[in-house]
């Protein structure tokens, strides 16, 4: 991989491999925890409305652009950034660069397209309300991270999103979206030496001080800050829980320790242990998964079923006996070696997605400033031993610091 960084403070990250086809985007620090108590949405909501004017496009020229060529362009927000990617054929990256840089430094969001984006956007949170499977991840981070932005949910709420005007759409890029928040990531077969240059600058744009932002001190919780269920009526069919914790933070020494321990509990291989327990041997649930999520200060581990009404304290119990299991005693020589060769098995297929490689390269880039190889992502699983998951397991699976989540 190549790194450089301008100096206007933009950092570009190059992967080369050879192909017809090359990834690219601009990764931007600007996602959910750096809005205001009054800009609910304001991150996701520009995402939509970029792609709806510039200083020298409209919004069909914007959507024509890559189209035209056979590309795709896209984007999406998250709890501490977004990503504008697109992907194209390699002759085309210039084109690419340039709508890329034309739609997140000057960006015009015109009066007559915010009414309409914003109902677009509404309908995307009704459609959200109408998946209990997919809300009640939303309802579990308000719960594990209380009066915090990362409680908050992506999408906002559309009594907000209606009064949004175009200068407050400015005042959040003019704060949120410069250079030094910045990384252009591009994978494909280029090199610096051969990216498309000029790239564009930050003409006009006023440089505004951030806001200043609240931290989580205690990314892990000690034990006894956890524990606790909570209720919320929904009616549906079938009875959706959540059960979870505080984690470790992307960077930090433990992460990759949960990081097979998740994939080991839960992951998407069918022998997955939460898999074999609740679905292949009783049949109570026909999904169940485990996932987890690293930010910069903090993180979080949680764990997903929906079952029958009758059938929740069970599939609990479950849960619990498997996570205990971890805590009990070490992973046997034969299980360590099998739980690592089939991550980084994972791994490794999952590496052949480039897009995917593409968009976690600049997000890495952005938020830990250092790039990860495949060798060295395996090289690091590898490392791992049965003393650091049993330790891992203990501090994160504790009962005193696991949050139940019940929509019944």
């Amino acid at each position: 991989m190549e790194t450089t960084t301008l100096d206007n403070g933009l950092r570009i990250v190059i992967d080369h491999r050879p192909g017809q086809v090359v990834y690219c985007g601009i990764a931007v620090e600007a996602g959910t925890r750096h809005q205001t108590d009054s800009e609910s949405g304001m991150a996701h909501f520009i995402e939509h409305m970029s792609f709806k004017g510039t200083e020298r496009r409209r919004a069909w020229h914007i959507l024509n652009r890559m189209e035209s060529v056979g590309g795709d362009l896209n984007a999406y927000t998250g709890k501490e950034h977004t990503i504008y990617y697109c992907s194209t054929l390699r002759q085309h990256l210039g084109r690419a660069l340039d709508l890329l840089f034309d739609i997140t430094l000057h960006s015009t969001f015109p009066e007559r397209e915010l009414e309409r984006e914003a109902e677009v956007v509404i309908d995307e949170i009704e459609s959200y309300n109408d998946s209990p499977s997919e809300l009640i991840y939303d309802d579990f981070d308000r719960l594990l991270f209380p009066c915090h932005p990362l409680g908050r949910n992506i999408l906002g709420s559309a009594d907000r999103l209606r009064q949004y005007r175009r200068d407050d759409l400015l005042r959040f890029t003019r704060r949120l979206y410069r250079p030094e928040r910045m990384v252009l990531f591009v994978l494909g077969d280029v090199t610096l030496r051969t990216l498309p240059l000029p790239l564009p600058v930050m003409e006009g744009n006023i440089c505004q001080p951030d806001i200043e932002q609240p931290t989580l001190t205690t990314p892990l919780p000690r034990e006894g800050q956890g524990g606790g269920v909570t209720l919320i009526p929904k009616h549906t069919h079938q009875a959706h829980v959540v059960l979870g914790c505080q984690a470790y933070p992307m960077g930090d020494p433990h992460y990759t320790s949960l990081y097979l321990l998740n994939n080991l509990l839960g992951g998407p291989g069918m022998n997955s242990r939460l898999n074999l327990a609740l679905r292949e041997r009783r049949g109570l649930v026909y999904t169940v998964e485990s996932s987890m999520a690293g930010y910069t200060d903090t993180g979080l581990w949680q764990t997903y079923f929906g079952c029958d009404h009758k059938d929740v304290e069970r599939c609990l119990r479950l849960v619990r006996t498997e996570l205990q299991r971890l805590c009990d005693a070490p992973l046997s020589p034969s299980a360590l070696q099998a739980a690592k060769r089939q991550l980084k098995g994972q791994v490794a297929l999952a590496w052949e997605n480039g897009e995917n490689v593409a968009i976690g390269m600049g997000r890495r880039m952005l938020h830990l400033g250092t790039t990860q190889t495949l060798r060295q992502l395996c090289d690091s699983i590898d490392r791992l031993t049965a003393q650091q998951l049993l330790d891992v397991a203990q501090a994160t699976f504790h009962p005193s610091r696991l949050l139940t989540l019940r929509y019944e």
